[in-house]
């Protein structure tokens, strides 16, 4: 008991202060939108996941997205491979950067056989993971949603550009139709204009299935496609996303997934971390 009221004593003098008070934190525009800003990691392919973790460390954000493959030390490694001493690790890592938590993990391999999908939610219940992103075939649905019930864990369709099987909202719509509200989608706002569809549309279609997002904004590439530019500085209507996503009461993460100037994106990055906050901030006046 004594080592126990030594220690509350020592926390309560560490805590910051006002009159005599413990200071409570205030909630972020983007708090109190129910909305966090994550850095998935693919962002930083080019780097192993440490330096990852660092340079969204040094960008302020307290938020991870983890992808299905990492650099591991120089070496190229499924996550879900990962040993147990290597994800103690990784979780070390992340919690002396600063960063709360990793907000989600994709995309992975969902297949129908049961046993394999089961090593990829039991990694991401040890990790602490609620949402995975994935392309399961629609026949390994089923066997999808048993596991996202049995570990309550979200998994969230993601569309990569066409032909992909999930680039049109209404093939995702259709898949989960009837479906547990723990299955929805992973709106890449960015492969949507890829595939040649205006991303509000897109997201009304998909209204309350909506379970995380990765956000880009684009531009065209001198006729030969698109590629990332800083959010609200290109064609993705980024303001009027967001706008529409807290009309829907949306509350989940925003994973910056930058796929342009691999090797020095972190200045971009930094003004798209600008971008949400001051749109998030206009948001909730």
């Amino acid at each position: 008991m004594r080592n126990l009221l030594v220690l509350l004593t020592i926390l309560i003098c560490l805590t910051p202060q006002v009159n005599g008070q413990p200071k409570v934190k205030e909630p972020t525009s983007a708090d109190r939108l129910g909305w966090q800003l994550a850095v998935h990691s693919y962002t930083f392919r080019k780097f192993t996941i440490s330096e990852a973790i660092e340079k969204t460390s040094a960008l302020g954000m307290t938020y991870f997205s983890i992808s299905g493959s990492v650099n591991w030390d120089g070496k190229q490694r499924n996550t879900i491979d990962l040993s147990e001493t290597e994800l103690v690790t990784l979780q070390k890592k992340l919690r002396a950067a600063g960063i709360v938590r990793m907000v989600n993990m994709g995309v992975v391999r969902l297949p129908a056989n049961e046993a394999e999908s089961r090593k990829v939610f039991e990694f991401a219940k040890r990790a602490g993971i609620d949402v995975l992103v994935s392309e399961p075939a629609e026949a390994a649905l089923d066997t999808v949603e048993k596991l996202a019930k049995e570990y309550t864990i979200k998994v969230a369709l993601h569309n990569h550009p066409k032909p992909s099987h999930y680039w049109n909202p209404d093939t995702v719509l259709q898949a989960i139709k009837g479906r547990s509200p723990l299955l929805g989608a992973c709106a890449d706002t960015g492969h949507w204009i890829r595939s040649g569809l205006d991303p509000v549309e897109a997201l009304k279609k998909l209204e309350g299935r909506v379970l995380s997002l990765h956000f880009k904004d684009l531009v065209k590439n001198d006729g030969k496609g698109f590629h990332d530019v800083p959010w609200g500085t290109g064609v993705g209507r980024c303001k009027d996303v967001m706008a529409e996503l807290k009309r829907q009461r949306f509350r989940g993460a925003f994973c910056v997934e930058y796929e342009h100037n691999w090797e020095n994106s972190f200045p971009e990055i930094a003004e798209c971390a600008k971008f949400f906050n001051a749109t998030c901030a206009d948001l909730v006046k």
